[in-house]
């Protein structure tokens, strides 16, 4: 394939993927979010190569914590997440955006984790984890140090419950070191903070195509072959080529 041009149209590419932004951002306006405005760009490029694209702003959501697919049955009095789920279950690509508080994702985001990790014993057809087929990416805001640690923390989160991670799979961006503009936020001159930012650009841009391609190439395999990865069958006593160390004689 030959070098991308600037005027070359957007392949559609995501024609039929079904992309999930859920943006943990604590501020209860999400027009007010930072993290959404930075999503925003990835959402845009999604949609223009042909996805089907979704915005959840979790804090619009009773989700309490919890590692049960519905909390409503160890206590809680409500719980949306189980309504929630169908829209993550559906869902091709899942983008988990954060901002960061002393160094960490939002407690939220921790939130969210929780409740993903509860359906992780729900199986698919091939006996995998329900979320094989699924490609993951993250993308965080601030203006304070953590975007990586939380990047590694949200990424093994997400590959531990089974969704692919493709190349470079988070994005973000951060500013000056303590009390400063965070992302979005207008300017007495020039544009909105972090909106120049070539590296923050590129990197979203890069993250997006990825999670694209990704996605893609699972849909037209029909996710993971099940050889190796079936629960079920292990279950029924299949080892798919294990074998047991033998002892050691001292």
């Amino acid at each position: 394939m030959p070098p991308s041009r600037p005027d070359d149209p957007i392949p559609q590419t995501a024609a039929g993927l079904q992309a999930l932004f859920i943006n943990t951002s604590l501020k209860r306006d999400a027009r007010k979010s930072h993290t959404a405005k930075l999503m925003a760009m990835a959402e845009t490029i999604c949609s223009r190569a042909g996805a089907d694209v979704t915005h959840i702003h979790l804090a619009d959501y009773d989700v309490p914590n919890g590692v049960h697919a519905d909390m409503r049955k160890h206590g809680a009095h409500t719980d949306d997440w189980p309504d929630l789920w169908n829209r993550v279950e559906a869902a091709d690509i899942l983008v988990i955006g954060t901002p960061i508080w002393l160094g960490q994702e939002s407690s939220l985001c921790r939130t969210l984790v929780e409740r993903l990790y509860a359906m992780s014993g729900t199986l698919n057809e091939k006996g995998q984890s329900i979320f094989y087929g699924m490609v993951g990416g993250t993308m965080i805001t601030g203006n304070e140090d953590g975007l990586k640690h939380c990047a590694s923390s949200i990424l093994f989160a997400l590959q531990h419950l089974g969704c692919t991670i493709p190349p470079q799979a988070d994005c973000g961006w951060i500013g000056e070191a303590g009390p400063g503009p965070s992302f979005g936020d207008p300017q007495e001159t020039g544009p909105a903070a972090g909106s120049d930012s070539e590296f923050t650009q590129r990197n979203t841009t890069i993250m997006t195509w990825n999670l694209i391609h990704m996605a893609r190439l699972l849909k037209e395999a029909d996710g993971l072959p099940r050889y190796g990865n079936d629960r079920t069958a292990w279950s029924e006593g299949a080892r798919f080529g294990l074998e047991q160390p033998h002892a050691v004689a001292n």
